[in-house]
């Protein structure tokens, strides 16, 4: 399984988030830094747009690990847990496998 790991504890705010997601997850130049530009890079894991650094196989899942997640602020972490979901159930309606496991730790 692909892993991508964000520390928590240096993640205050929102966009400290999108800084640490597009260091560790890879993500183009010209990321939106949004909720929104999130959720589109994580729905091409698949596919070859380059969306991410990570490439899946058809089965294959990329585990999100947010450690130290209660330094977080909860909103942002109840935010990400819902997008998970939904880019899941996006996947589920392309008749894939869901692509990912959201790690909280």
């Amino acid at each position: 399984m692909a892993t991508a790991t964000l520390h928590g504890a240096v993640i205050g705010d929102e966009a400290a988030f999108h800084a640490a997601c597009q260091a560790e997850l890879g993500f183009p130049a010209g990321y939106g830094n949004t909720i929104d530009a999130w959720v589109d890079c994580l729905s091409y894991l698949r596919d070859d747009d380059n969306m991410t650094k990570f490439r899946l196989k058809p089965n294959e899942v990329l585990e999100i690990v947010i450690t130290d997640s209660k330094k977080m602020p909860q909103d942002l972490l109840e935010e990400i847990s819902y997008c998970v979901g939904g880019i899941n159930e996006r996947y589920e309606d392309y008749g894939e496998k869901p692509a990912l496991k959201l790690t909280l730790r």
